[in-house]
């Protein structure tokens, strides 16, 4: 037991989280109490606890994090404006006479709301409650339609700006510089929000495609579709004060962010006063209000996740858990991508259970130095960029998979009678395979996550 304390933190903490006990608080109390355990074993300095407040004031200063409370803010106000509702009412005009129109419609409106907003929970809500009776009364499949609305809503998960993919960078760069360090060099360099935001632009529209292409092979024919679209044509001038707003404010952040005019949480600011002049019509008093509730809740909530993540980590290093993960890995066959694909396998399996937040915050602190620092069959070091977006692709199945995929909670929360929680679970199967496809493809092809980095910021 006292060889592998490690292990059975790891172990006690997993079954903690599966069991619902808050993640934040779970995550520094039980590391809290094995450092105690270890202490009393022998196996663990308690003087390494004198780095901790270093450690959480990193956490408060640090220029990646601090743009996740704008981001939080900004997608929250675009989620109780009417933008959504303009967009899909456009968006159902253009692609009513296209196979597959209006379930198409639903997921470019998606792909809209990931990159104006980052918040998955807000995106499936809001098409929830938009897309999905349209959808039903229109004659789409309750299989299908749940399955469209709840994997639209997870492009939020890949397409910057991600919440996702912001605190992934955050890990990325610290076991990238870890690994440098390891390997004799002391000036490391860091991985930016702008490589990462770059590396996940092609794979999210990669996948994006891969749903419309799906949608329109199962649907219905158009003509079909067409006699059920009664609603008169829009015109040019409509339909760009339902897609201008929205696309102005993604060049607004995106397009700073990756043409490095600003840093993430400069964009994250210039975002949530967009999102405010947008929105200053639409939103009233409660409403603003329960905006900032639910912000401070949320910023809250993941920032009480990342001080216990940083305590957790702190102890499962003091115990000796990083050694025994390098060994464990590199003992696998099939060299780095035996390991790669092992890792990639235990992290879907644990998006069963945990939550994006969880397995970043746990699995990934441990699993990246030791991937990184792997040489690739040509003896060069693994991109952290092209690790990160495989990792966060595989996260965005996490939200999909039963039973406790929260897109499926926040569906289900709105739906009604609309659709059964068994024919939700039959909808979202395809998109979850299509997902897993995506994540094969740039295993296997690289470039498709590291060629936008390159060319936009060199090697």
């Amino acid at each position: 037991m006292t060889a592998h304390l490690d292990l059975v933190l790891l172990l006690v903490l997993l079954l903690a989280l599966m069991a619902g006990y808050p993640v934040g608080l779970t995550l520094g109390g039980i590391s809290v109490l094995f450092a105690g355990m270890g202490w009393m074993l022998g196996t663990f300095d308690f003087a390494l606890f004198f780095a901790l407040p270093s450690r959480l004031f990193g956490i408060m200063s640090n220029s990646v994090l601090l743009s996740v409370p704008m981001f939080v803010f900004m997608g929250l106000i675009l989620e109780r404006s009417r933008l959504a509702e303009n967009m899909l009412d456009a968006a159902a005009h253009l692609f009513s006479r296209f196979r597959g129109g209006l379930t198409i419609s639903v997921t470019l409106v998606g792909a809209l709301l990931a990159a104006s907003t980052g918040i998955v929970g807000a995106s499936v809500v809001t098409l929830g409650l938009l897309a999905l009776p349209s959808l039903i009364r229109n004659g789409v499949s309750p299989p299908l339609a749940g399955g469209t609305v709840a994997a639209a809503g997870t492009l939020g998960q890949i397409i910057p700006p991600s919440i996702v993919l912001i605190v992934l960078a955050d890990q990325m760069s610290n076991a990238w510089q870890q690994m440098q360090v390891r390997s004799g060099e002391f000036s490391p360099n860091t991985i930016s929000i702008a490589e990462l935001f770059a590396g996940a632009v092609v794979p999210g529209l990669l996948i994006v495609a891969f749903f419309v292409f799906y949608q329109m092979a199962v649907a219905g024919k158009p003509e079909e579709e067409v006699g059920r679209v009664s609603q008169p044509t829009k015109s040019l001038s409509e339909l760009m004060i339902a897609f201008l707003p929205p696309l102005l404010l993604i060049v607004a952040v995106l397009g700073s962010i990756l043409a490095g005019v600003a840093t993430a949480s400069e964009a994250a600011s210039v975002g949530a006063v967009g999102a405010l002049l947008l929105s200053r019509n639409r939103l009233g008093e409660g409403r603003f209000k329960a905006v900032l509730q639910e912000s401070t809740h949320l910023i809250s909530m993941i920032f009480l996740i990342i001080i216990g993540a940083s305590i957790f980590s702190l102890v499962f290093r003091g115990l000796g858990g990083e050694e025994t993960v390098s060994h464990l890995l590199n003992q696998l066959p099939g060299g780095t991508y035996g390991a790669l694909i092992v890792v990639m396998l235990i992290i879907f399996a644990l998006g069963f259970f945990l939550d994006f937040l969880e397995i970043t915050f746990v699995v990934v602190p441990l699993v990246a130095p030791v991937l990184l620092a792997m040489p690739m069959a040509d003896g060069s070091a693994m991109n952290p960029v092209w690790l990160a977006v495989l990792i966060a692709l595989n996260l965005q199945t996490s939200f999909l998979t039963p039973p406790f995929g929260l897109s499926l909670f926040y569906l289900r929360s709105v739906a009604g009678d609309l659709v059964s929680t068994l024919q939700l679970y039959r909808g979202v199967l395809p998109f979850i395979s299509l997902q897993l496809c995506a994540l094969v493809v740039v295993l296997l092809w690289p470039d498709i996550a590291t060629i936008l980095p390159q060319w936009l910021y060199g090697d």
